[in-house]
């Protein structure tokens, strides 16, 4: 399996940590940007609607959406698969989804390109994804998603699709040792020590890693703050301290009534995040 990538999920900052987005029926696409499509006027016909894609996508066309191919695919290939258009103005006709449970898939047709992209989800965690010009595979590849199939059967029958690290320890139920890990690692690289306040960044993440109720929360990044929560998956606590480097080795503290207080040094500000802990702070 590939490893290369973060997941994608809602609330990071800086070093590919993840929580950056929804799955796709709430966000745009990233690399390799999906255009949504104009919503058709009253009255006009389907297939004036996917004009434009009928080139790239005779069957999606043909068929009056993505919605309807794949549900017919599904159907010819012997898929259990209720297949729901996406709900966002410009995506209804050019993207679609399943969902059963936790579970989620999605696909997205590019504009300049036959390309199906395909995102399987656990929750509002990004699990696995990838692209593929045959719109059997994608409808295959939501199949054996929603059947419930583990990542590695996944990466096998489907190997158009890939996942990360993240995306594994999610499964696997240890995302929050994985996370500090990939945290403290990008804090304590080049890159990262280069930029403003890397080094009062990293001297807070060793402090708070070091700190065991601290360590057994998970840890994230939102804008300049570093964060802490109860569980690995979004949505983060917003009822736990976080603190963020200021500059000439001081740090802001924020706490859940909106209260703000300012530390020297890393080690003061972690002993006020543990002092301000509720007694429920403990891993869900």
């Amino acid at each position: 399996m590939r490893a290369a990538q973060a997941p994608r999920e809602r609330e990071t900052g800086p070093a590919g940590f993840p929580y950056t987005a929804n799955p796709p029926a709430t966000a745009a696409p990233g690399p390799g940007r999906l255009d949504p499509m104009p919503e058709p006027s009253p009255g006009t016909a389907p297939d004036d609607a996917l004009r434009a894609y009928a080139t790239l996508y005779p069957d999606v066309a043909q068929a009056g959406s993505l919605r309807s191919a794949l549900q017919a695919q599904a159907d010819r290939d012997g898929h259990r698969l209720t297949v729901e258009p996406n709900s966002s103005p410009g995506w209804r006709r050019v993207a679609a989804q399943v969902t059963a449970g936790d579970r989620s898939a999605h696909v997205l047709m590019a504009a300049h390109t036959r390309s199906f992209t395909v995102s399987c989800w656990t929750g509002e965690v990004q699990m696995a994804d990838g692209s593929t010009d045959d719109l059997a595979e994608a409808a295959g590849a939501m199949d054996t998603w929603q059947a419930g199939a583990r990542l590695a059967e996944l990466l096998a029958r489907r190997p158009f699709l890939h996942t990360w690290e993240l995306a594994e320890a999610h499964e696997r139920g240890d995302a929050i040792p994985v996370r500090w890990r990939q945290l403290r690692e990008h804090a304590a690289s080049e890159r990262s020590l280069a930029r403003r306040h890397g080094p009062e960044l990293k001297d807070l993440l060793e402090a708070a890693h070091a700190q065991p109720r601290l360590r057994a929360l998970s840890p994230g990044r939102s804008v300049h703050w570093l964060t802490f929560s109860r569980r690995a998956a979004p949505p983060i606590c917003r009822d736990l301290p976080r603190a963020a480097p200021i500059g000439d080795g001081r740090y802001r503290l924020r706490f859940a009534d909106g209260r703000l207080q300012e530390t020297a040094g890393a080690a003061a500000a972690v002993t006020a995040i543990v002092e301000a802990l509720p007694d429920d702070a403990l891993p869900a």
